[in-house]
């Protein structure tokens, strides 16, 4: 597997931020917060659970700092709501707001 790098607000695999086959960009909102707004893996290498080890190195950050997420992008959503073990993290139970 490639070696997971970290860019300017993003992690990412490949040659560069430009070229990658899997990146997941984040930005700060506030001193506590950080949003996920967009997970990327390439056809090639989806199914292989590459998204779900890009949200885990945002979840890493987080805990690190002391953040909690907003997973703004769906696919984050559905990785961090549905897994109770991000819960520390994750900003609101999407599932208790319906």
């Amino acid at each position: 597997m490639e070696t997971i790098k970290k860019g300017e607000n993003k992690f990412y695999m490949g040659k560069n931020e430009t070229n990658c086959i899997a990146e997941i960009n984040y930005y700060p909102n506030g001193d506590k917060e950080i949003d996920i707004d967009h997970v990327y893996v390439s056809r090639a290498f989806r199914k292989q659970g590459i998204g779900k080890i890009m949200v885990d190195q945002v979840v890493a950050l987080a805990r690190k700092e002391h953040k909690r997420i907003n997973p703004v992008c769906s696919y984050a959503e559905k990785i961090l709501t549905e897994n109770e073990e991000y819960a520390d993290v994750l900003i609101c139970n999407f599932d208790e707001m319906e």
